[in-house]
Formats: C-alpha cells, structure tokens, sequence
C-alpha cells in the first residue's frame, strides 16, 4: 500500500473518532475498539513476529480489553485500571507463548514483540477517556482533526526533515483553528495538542515507511490506524494537562 494511500485511510479514521468523540459515550468507545482490532490483525506481520496468530489475539484482547474497562469505569481518573487490563495482557502474551508448538524459535523477540504491539493497542483507550472528561468531546475532536490535517501533509514528497516540519506546524494550526471554532478547548491547548499530534504523526511515518512489510494490507492498516491509536493517549494527556 503506497503512502499516499496510507495517508488517506488514517486521515478518514481520524475523522470517524472526530465525530465519534461529538457523539461520545457508546460510539467513542466502539471506534477506538476498532483501532485496536485493526492493530492487532497486522502488527504481527508488520513486526514480523514468528507466531502472529497468537500474537493478535493477545494485541486484540488486550486493546478491546482497555477500551472496556475504560469506558465502564467509574468517576475519575478514568484509566486508573490501564495498567491492570495491560499487565493481564502481559500474562496473556506469556501464556501464548507457552502454548506454541513450533519449538518456541525467536521466544524473547515474539514476547517482545506481541506485549509492544499490546502497549500501542490500550493507547486507544486514551480517546474513550478523554471523551469522559468534562468538555472531553470538544477535546477529541480537536485532536482529531489536527491528526487528519498532519496525517495527508505526512504523504507530500518532501525531504524527511522539512516533511516533519511541515507536518507539525500544519497540525499545529489545525489543532489552533479547532480550539478558535470549538468551544470548551482554549488556544494554547490546541496548538500544544496539534504540535504534538503533528510530531507524532511524522515520527511513525519515519519508522515504519520502508518496513518491507508495507507491501501487504493488514500490516499496511496496522500501520494506517496506529497513529490515531496512539493519538488517543496524548490527547488524554494534554487534555488533563491543560484542563481543555
């Protein structure tokens, strides 16, 4: 799948968490499930992991796992039990491996790879919190849309360095304008948040763009929705930060 491809599909899945995020609550949480179920399916192949089978199901169940608990979890903060639907990802991935009968050949790399691929799944509950927050939906549509606008400028055929640049400081105008029309959101935590998602944005465009295993679709969608995954938990971030 060729980047400017890449650059579209992640632009239109950040504008489906755009409007899922107006909405809130029950579409939120079912599009940031969908990031991590897109995750799962190809970042073994995009990691080039030696059991993908089982390595998607851990990445998958412990995405779709964060996002629940998120979403069904009480007052604030609201991912204050992450890092226990994580850390039962952790076990799960070991247990994966331990059921493997193909001589457990490349263990340490497999293990690796599948609790990483995990890790960037739960980010995507970053979303299903931020849009719990008071005036959380106006905070994910702001990150949203400054994450369409840096991710179809990533694709211009432009040199690697003045690529990031351009993708930054779009997104961080993206990010501005956003919190100027949407209410709830002040300036300065638009910009940072664009500025942010911007280097984001060109940094997963640098890491994974020559990854051979781009040629083929699901890992070329793992690759397409990560970075509106991973978006999730720093729009979190920033959002409770700056306090919208």
């Amino acid at each position: 799948m060729q980047l400017p491809t890449r650059a579209v599909l992640t632009a239109a899945l950040a504008a489906v968490v755009a409007v899922a995020g107006y909405l809130g609550g029950v579409p939120l949480a079912v599009a940031a499930a969908l990031l991590t179920v897109i995750v799962a399916l190809g970042w073994p192949a995009l990691a080039d992991l030696p059991a993908q089978p089982g390595s998607a199901a851990v990445v998958g169940l412990g995405g779709v796992g964060a996002v629940l608990v998120t979403a069904l979890t009480p007052g604030q903060p609201h991912l204050r039990h992450l890092p226990v639907a994580f850390a039962a990802a952790v076990l799960l991935a070991v247990v994966s491996e331990l059921l493997r009968r193909d001589g457990r050949e490349r263990l340490v790399e497999s293990l690796s790879g599948t609790v990483a691929g995990t890790l960037l799944a739960v980010t995507a509950a970053g979303w299903v919190a931020a849009g719990r927050d008071p005036g959380g939906e106006t905070v994910v549509v702001v990150g949203a849309v400054a994450l369409a606008v840096g991710s179809v400028l990533v694709a211009l055929p432009l040199p690697v360095w003045l690529g990031a640049v351009v993708t930054a400081v779009a997104a961080a105008g993206a990010g501005t304008g956003a919190a100027v029309v949407l209410p709830d959101v002040e300036v300065p935590a638009g910009l940072l948040l664009g500025l942010a998602v911007g280097v984001l944005v060109a940094t997963l465009h640098v890491l994974f763009d020559r990854v051979p295993a781009l040629s083929r679709r699901t890992p070329a969608l793992a690759a397409v929705a990560l970075p509106v995954a991973v978006t999730g938990l720093l729009v979190y971030v920033i959002g409770r930060v700056l306090g919208g």
